[in-house]
């Protein structure tokens, strides 16, 4: 079963079964895998492979050539609520989107939780489980939680 509501598909956009799609874009070429959930205004760019069992919300913009591994997780509010100050249910809308951006050709490996506000740098690698709540810098590896960076000016 795949739920694909209001989603700018490019060309030979491949997407596996038990998708959530709605209100994104995705480039060409891209791949999405089975289990993934892509919310409302999330961009993804040309030629990205998006593993299996990933949530990318609201407020992440993916750029050309970028790898998502397996059970990626994006978050998008800093100081998440079920509910406000008097004990009503938050609705949507009623928390702070922050901006997360993965830039050309990143890497991101299985299990990586990717915090709001952050920028991964160009052709940068973020290693399995690592946990990312600063920007990482282009051509570099970070690992860890949290997330560490461990080598510089890495060559493709």
């Amino acid at each position: 079963m795949k739920k694909i509501v209001n989603v700018k598909l490019g060309k030979h956009v491949k997407i596996f079964d038990f998708v959530n799609l709605y209100g994104c874009k995705i480039g060409d070429n891209t791949k999405i895998g089975a289990f993934v959930e892509i919310q409302k205004g999330v961009i993804i760019g040309k030629n990205c492979k998006i593993s299996s069992h990933s949530f990318i919300c609201e407020g992440v913009i993916i750029e050309d050539n970028v790898f998502v591994g397996h059970n990626v997780t994006f978050i998008n509010d800093k100081y998440p609520r079920a509910i406000d100050g008097k004990g009503r249910m938050i609705e949507d809308g009623g928390w702070k989107i922050e901006k997360t951006v993965v830039k050309k050709g990143a890497s991101i490996g299985s299990s990586a939780t990717i915090l709001c506000g952050v920028r991964i740098g160009k052709h940068s690698i973020v290693g399995a489980g690592a946990v990312v709540s600063k920007n990482v810098p282009a051509n570099s590896i970070v690992v860890g939680n949290p997330a560490k960076l461990v080598r510089k000016n890495i060559k493709l």
